[in-house]
């Protein structure tokens, strides 16, 4: 048929014969059999999250695969901005500082001066020689505290892959605890003053000390007390208050035997030989640094106390008489605590320490100062916060060691568990195979029960220990709180915090509920846990945003502690050096009214007028800080120069002299005669009796 196809006519099997019979040209176009169509290929955020999953799904978190991630989110989370200047501390730690700044001074000497660069015989108590090393290195490179601050990064990055490998050793076979017990720590928000400000390195350093020694635990009981020995003796010269090592690496050791080693946990043996290591270093630390940091005792340590005092104060009074610990200050500003009786001064103690937890927990508000009245003596001595604070330092140890006992009774229950059912020819119980399977060798899972007593009685006493010494409970201070002090506590916590998440990311309905209902659990779990690391996050990086400026560090404490007149008075002194003169008054006059009777509130409010022109104004402001601290050289001198600058000082002379010859042998007698007569020939206040200026170098000794 005309248009018809032959070909489509033809019965299949003619088609068949006709193709076989027939040759074929092979110059011809044969046709294509269709490809099968290629799956799409993924976006770049899909693979880019595929690759994150198996990065931390298939494999373990070694101290190397751990520290990569973490190197990113702490560059993430805590840099500050590279055109930061000194802040806070930083202005005495590296710009004042004649080891670090200074061009005298040997690097050795770093073993000779205390953390500011300072004698012996001026030092104001801190003795941290790496920290110090490491400073000046870097300030060969470039006079800036950017790149200090980056290496606290780098460090703080390293602890959390170090705590990771610990966590591995505890549960061999729960990966995600290791990576949330890092990931716990990395962001804890209340480290972020520690990892942020340049100042922080030493508990930095300090921390991956006692970490270090942790790890140690892991090595041979031949070997181990070395190894603690030189972490630990790497701890306390970056930072004294390593010191709590001593009984928490001992205790660690008497708890974590089992899981680190659970073939032959030797809990005694191990704990005995961690101490002698621990101990060892302490006793070398001090009496290296008595022989070349001798310091003089405070007089209440020269004298033995009598035989009627307890044996526990007599024996805080030997060890402290034989650390030889250099002096602290003291001052009511700072640590207004100095001026509380022994049981105010506890309560005021636990309260903080109460609050401290919490921020580990929920840091709804972060601050670089807390000083007068922003925590001020507690007016009462019971108060919610006074009693959790009480229980957490003093109950928990107790609690500690009941857990303690469960996990060893637990402990003896699966090893007998599983010898029986490796014996038995017959079936195992149910509990027999659990623990047949998850307890064998080197590489042994306890049952999460055992390591949830293990957690807890590891934390329980961590925690308080760690924390104890800047607690203002065994000595005073010289700051009433600060964040960077819950840097080795949230060491312990970190493990804790991390298999809670773990369990609530696996939340389960009740048994026998739908599938629907397991499935909302779930995701109900994932969802804490995602807002627990969110919230974390979110305020670690709005804190280190603070650290952008000297001014924007201030005003956000100013904010976020408004009870702190320290804050204040420091928030206006930033806005007066640019400028904001106004401004500055009005911080001032907060500072003043917060602290009626700190004379630096004075001094500095009346300056604030002095350098507005205002000197007639200024002088009764002046004044009142003369009287309430005539031995304070550097307010008296500064005060005396702007009113010698604005030829605003002879309408005073008279009373000048009166406060001189009112407050004998002081400061303020000194310095007001010496411009009274001989202002011309120095144009002011003698130099080198006038105060370091600020962003200014240091003094010579």
């Amino acid at each position: 048929m005309p248009g018809s196809n032959p070909i489509a006519e033809q019965p299949a099997d003619a088609s068949a014969e006709h193709a076989s019979a027939e040759p074929v040209d092979a110059g011809a176009e044969q046709p294509r059999e269709p490809s099968p169509q290629a799956p799409p290929k993924p976006n770049l955020a899909l693979r880019s999250w595929l690759w994150l999953k198996r990065y931390f799904t298939e494999q373990d978190p070694t101290f190397w695969n751990a520290l990569l991630p973490a190197l990113v989110l702490v560059a993430v989370i805590y840099t500050r901005s590279p055109t930061t200047n000194c802040i806070f501390d930083e202005q005495e730690a590296l710009l004042a500082n004649p080891y670090v700044n200074g061009d005298h001074l040997l690097w050795r000497d770093a073993f000779t001066r205390d953390f500011w660069g300072l004698p012996p015989t001026g030092s104001i108590g801190s003795y941290r020689p790496i920290p110090n090393l490491i400073w000046r290195a870097l300030w060969r490179l470039r006079e800036h505290p950017w790149l200090p601050h980056w290496v606290n990064l780098m460090f703080h990055a390293i602890n959390a892959a170090l705590l990771c490998r610990l966590a591995m050793f505890i549960a061999p076979r729960k990966r995600g605890f290791a990576w949330l017990t890092g990931f716990v720590f990395l962001a804890s928000a209340v480290l972020t003053e520690a990892v942020t400000g340049v100042v922080g390195i030493a508990d930095v350093l300090g921390g991956m000390g006692v970490l270090l020694a942790l790890l140690c635990l892991r090595l041979p009981a031949w070997a181990m007390p070395f190894g603690v020995f030189i972490s630990l003796l790497f701890g306390l010269f970056s930072k004294e208050s390593a010191i709590v090592a001593v009984p928490l690496i001992a205790w660690a050791g008497l708890v974590l035997a089992p899981l680190m080693h659970p073939k032959r946990p030797l809990r005694v043996p191990r704990a005995l030989l961690s101490l002698v290591g621990a101990v060892a270093a302490l006793v070398l630390y001090t009496e290296l640094r008595k022989r070349w940091f001798p310091v003089a005792l405070p007089e209440e340590l020269t004298r033995p106390l009598p035989a009627s005092e307890p044996l526990a104060r007599r024996a805080l009074h030997a060890f402290m008489a034989w650390f030889a610990q250099p002096r602290l200050p003291k001052d009511p500003i700072n640590n207004p605590l100095v001026d509380a009786d022994m049981p105010h001064r506890i309560a005021g103690a636990l309260r903080v320490y109460a609050r401290g937890i919490g921020q580990t927990l929920f840091p709804w508000k972060l601050a670089g100062d807390y000083s007068f009245p922003q925590e001020p003596i507690p007016p009462r001595l019971l108060t919610p916060t006074i009693v959790s604070g009480g229980l957490a330092m003093f109950l928990a140890p107790l609690v500690a060691i009941g857990f303690w006992i469960a996990s060893l009774v637990r402990v003896g229950r699966e090893r007998r568990a599983a010898d029986a059912a490796s014996e038995s020819a017959s079936e195992p119980q149910p509990e027999a195979a659990s623990a047949s399977t998850e307890f064998g060798g080197e590489g042994a899972l306890w049952s999460p029960r055992v390591i949830t007593y293990a957690l807890l009685a590891l934390a329980l006493v961590w925690v308080p220990i760690a924390y104890f010494p800047h607690s203002n409970i065994p000595v005073l201070l010289p700051t009433v709180r600060a964040e960077r002090f819950w840097y080795l506590p949230v060491i312990g916590l970190a493990p804790l915090y991390a298999w809670a998440l773990l369990y609530i990311s696996r939340w389960r309905v009740l048994q026998g509920a739908s599938d629907r209902m397991q499935q909302l659990g779930r995701w109900a779990g994932v969802s804490l846990v995602a807002g627990f690391f969110v919230f974390q996050l979110q305020s670690a990086r709005m804190h280190a945003l603070d650290y952008t400026n000297d001014l924007v560090f201030w005003r956000a404490t100013a904010q976020s502690s408004s009870n702190s007149a320290k804050a204040h008075l420091n928030y206006s002194v930033m806005l007066g050096a640019r400028g904001f003169m106004e401004q500055r008054l009005v911080e001032g006059k907060k500072a003043m009214e917060l602290a009626p009777e700190w004379p630096m509130a004075h001094i500095y409010y009346g300056d604030a007028l002095c350098r507005m022109q205002r000197a007639g104004e200024a002088w009764p402001y002046y004044k009142r800080g003369f009287e309430l601290n005539p031995a304070d050289q550097n307010l008296i001198s500064l005060a005396l120069q702007c009113l010698w600058d604005e030829k605003a000082w002879e309408p005073h002379k008279q009373e000048l002299l009166d406060l001189a010859d009112a407050n004998p042998g002081s400061w303020l007698a000194f310095l007001a005669r010496d411009l009274v007569y001989n202002g011309e020939k120095h144009n002011g206040v003698d130099p080198k009796y006038r105060p370091r200026g600020y962003n200014e170098g240091p003094k010579k000794d």
